[in-house]
């Protein structure tokens, strides 16, 4: 019910839940429960290598990927939410860890309204592109998915050149079966809605990677680059040279792990 709160219980046998309506959307005890687990599941990223995993030629960060998943599973309230906690440990750990580059990141601006901002745009892009339509969904997807295979071979030949190991090699190639497989699954059980699910997870990376390099281009631009030891004249090349170099790889190790796991919570819907 449009501009009102309510407050109700619900019971269903034993189980009862308290719900909050508000502009026809609502938090209620499992939505809750998700924004806790998605949030620790954030962190937990972060404190661990699997928050920055070798992917192509760079690395790429996946604390933002619980986001998305909130927001395109449970809607746009819960991705926000989830978005915060990230940004809110993005805080707490530039205090507690501290990096020469770490300074810009006590600023909510650059840590928490670009988190707050992924559950938002990932969850509006994958409802505007279900209202497009289907019409050259397979040539996207195709494009798309060759696109992400020609990155990740691009990065075996740079990591057989630069000697980098064996490891870095084999995390390629585990990452094109990876693809080869979500791209199959995405034709085979997701179909079209597969691109919906593919363009909110572009756009929601984005809004991380771009969002936090902009605010700290905007606010902070010399220091953030005087901290990482460079020419600070050279400020928008170093910034947007870093939106690029960790942008796409961020993009495709988002795209693999939530085609799978939207794909799944889809499935088990049908079922």
């Amino acid at each position: 019910m449009t501009d009102i709160i309510k407050k109700r219980l619900v019971s269903y046998g034993a189980r009862t839940e308290v719900c909050i309506m508000k502009n026809g959307k609502y938090l209620n005890v499992r939505r809750m429960a998700i924004i806790g687990i998605l949030g620790a599941v954030s962190i937990v990223l972060g404190f661990t290598p699997l928050g920055f995993i070798p992917i192509g030629p760079t690395r790429a960060t996946t604390m933002h990927i619980p986001v998305i998943i909130a927001a395109l599973a449970e809607g746009p309230i819960v991705g926000a939410s989830v978005g915060l906690i990230f940004g809110l440990f993005s805080i707490f750990q530039a205090i507690t860890n501290p990096t020469p580059v770490s300074v810009v990141f006590y600023n909510p601006i650059v840590s928490v309204l670009p988190r707050v901002l992924i559950g938002i745009t990932s969850y509006y892009a994958y409802v505007a592109v279900k209202k497009m339509g289907n019409k050259r969904t397979l040539l996207m997807l195709n494009i798309i998915w060759l696109a992400i295979l020609a990155y990740l071979c691009y990065g075996i030949y740079l990591n057989i050149v630069n000697s980098d190991g064996i490891l870095l090699i084999l995390m390629n190639i585990l990452l094109i079966i990876l693809v080869l497989l979500m791209s199959y699954f995405s034709f085979k059980r997701m179909g079209s809605q597969s691109l919906d699910v593919i363009i909110a997870t572009i756009v929601g990376t984005l809004t991380n990677t771009v969002g936090v390099l902009s605010a700290i281009y905007l606010l902070h631009a010399e220091k953030f680059v005087a901290g990482l030891g460079l020419d600070i004249s050279a400020a928008r090349k170093t910034i947007f040279g870093l939106a690029f170099t960790n942008g796409i790889p961020e993009v495709i190790i988002a795209i693999i792990v939530v085609v799978s796991v939207i794909g799944a919570l889809k499935l088990k819907e049908r079922e």
